[in-house]
Parts: C-alpha cells; structure tokens; sequence
C-alpha cells in the first residue's frame, strides 16, 4: 500500500513528461509521414531532406558539433581533474564558478558574445585601443564554435568530474607502486575508469551543438546555415511541418545513437548523477 502512495507522487512527473516530450514526439512522427496537402500516409517528406542543401546544413553540423565536443573535452578534462584534487571547500566554490554561468539565460549569454565579437565590439575596441591587430571572427564558423564550447563547457566538466572524484586512489596508487609513471597511470587507469563521465559529457555536449540554431543565427549573423536553422525556416518561415518534421527525425536518429552509446558505457549512471 505504501508502495502504491509512493508511485502516485510521480503522477505529476509523468503529466509532466506526456506534455513536453511524449505528444510533442508523437506529432513530430506523425507529421514527417504524412502529406502537408492530403494528411495521407507519405514518404516524400524525407526527399526533403536528402537535398544538397540541407546535406550541406547537416554535414557542416557535424563538424563544428564534433570540433566543439573536441575543444571541450580538452578544456574539461584537465580542469575536472584540477577540481577532484582540490579540498572540499575548494571543490564546492569553484565548482559553484563553473555553474553560476549556467543560471543566466541561454538567450542573453549569447547575445553577450555577439557584443564582444562584432567588428566595433568590446575586444575589437580594446584591440584597437592597444594598436593590435582586429579580430575578424564574428559571422564565420570560429564564432559558432566559440559560441558552442562557452555555452556547453559546463556539461563537460561537471561529469567528467563527478565520476574523478569517485574513482578510488588506491587504485591509482598501486599502478605507481607496480612501476608506472604518471602519463601510464593516467592513461591506463584514471582515463579508462572515467570514461564514463567522458561518453556522458561527450552526449550532454555533441547533441545540443548539432541541434543549435540560435548560437548560428546570432554568432553567424544568419550566413552559416546549420541543419537546426534549416528546421526552424520549416517550421516557421515555410510553414512546412511535415518536412520540418522529416528533418528533425533524422536529428532524432542522432540522439537515440548517443543514448545508446552512452547507456553501453555509463551503465550505472555515474556520469549524470552529482
């Protein structure tokens, strides 16, 4: 009877996750097979999709998300493993540091590098007033990419450093006691055992980068298409939300591949949970 008590507290979660996730889902799939003129059964919404634009929008998603997931693994790891060598107080400030961007919106913090990057921007002006050189990267793929890893950074470290600080150094020590040097410790225990927090930061990192349409429409000044602004010109400009809907299955597949990946790798959920 408790159980059943218990089960009925989650009622407000699954309302939750039918209206935002499951029926929203739903309707995507049934739109990308159906016909914008006759509702019937179609498959002519994926020809959309497979045109050399939209493959150009797609491929060049692909890239940049794979370049940023790369910056950030780079940044994150070492950073992570600062932060689990740290005391605890230490640990809570700094990690509180790398959060506290996280709280303001998503919206302004990209607006914020907008300003900075434009040609008469913050650093531009600086530049300028120092007599160096003017950086020319605001409205080119670089602006994107730095958008990317500033934005999703945090999601890097915070589970490859969830999963550093759980790892038991008795472990790491016995390998140097057994005549390993600090690179063969890492690499063939600390990595290997935190890999883990690396698939989940990797999958926290990669989807939101290929998914992006805001960071490209305000860092690419609308000249760099990615696939997720394809999908938002469906939905919104052409009104066309079967193929709109055909494209974001294809975006889908992506996702259900990174959520395999990382349930294969991450089977306890250790680089999810701080």
């Amino acid at each position: 009877m408790k159980n059943k008590r218990l089960k009925w507290l989650a009622a407000p979660y699954g309302v939750w996750a039918a209206g935002f996730i499951i029926i929203p889902l739903l309707m995507i799939v049934f739109y990308a097979f159906t016909s914008q003129e006759t509702g019937g059964f179609t498959l002519s919404n994926f020809g959309g999709v497979f045109t050399g634009e939209v493959m150009k929008a797609l491929g060049l998603s692909l890239v940049l998300a794979l370049v940023s997931t790369l910056i950030c693994i780079v940044l994150a790891y070492p950073l992570a493993m600062i932060l689990a060598g740290m005391k605890v107080s230490q640990k809570s400030f700094i990690v509180f540091i790398f959060i506290l961007p996280m709280w303001m919106n998503f919206l302004l913090r990209t607006f914020a590098w907008q300003t900075l990057l434009e040609k008469n921007g913050v650093i531009n002006t600086l530049l300028g007033a120092l007599h160096l050189p003017k950086l020319e990267i605001i409205n080119t793929p670089w602006a994107i990419i730095l958008g990317m890893v500033y934005n999703f950074l945090p999601f890097m470290i915070l589970p490859i450093y969830n999963v550093l600080i759980k790892l038991d150094q008795d472990v790491m020590n016995a390998a140097r006691d057994l005549g390993a040097n600090n690179f063969q410790t890492f690499w063939k225990v600390t990595f290997p055992l935190s890999l883990p927090g690396v698939i989940s930061g990797v999958t926290m990192v990669f989807i939101p980068s290929l998914t992006t349409f805001v960071i490209s429409d305000l860092l690419g000044g609308g000249k760099i298409l990615l696939i997720g602004n394809m999908i938002e010109q469906e939905f919104k400009q052409l009104n066309n939300w079967n193929v709109g809907s055909a494209m974001s299955m294809i975006l889908l597949i992506f996702v259900i591949v990174s959520m395999v990946i990382e349930a294969k790798y991450d089977k306890t959920g250790e680089g999810t949970a701080l």
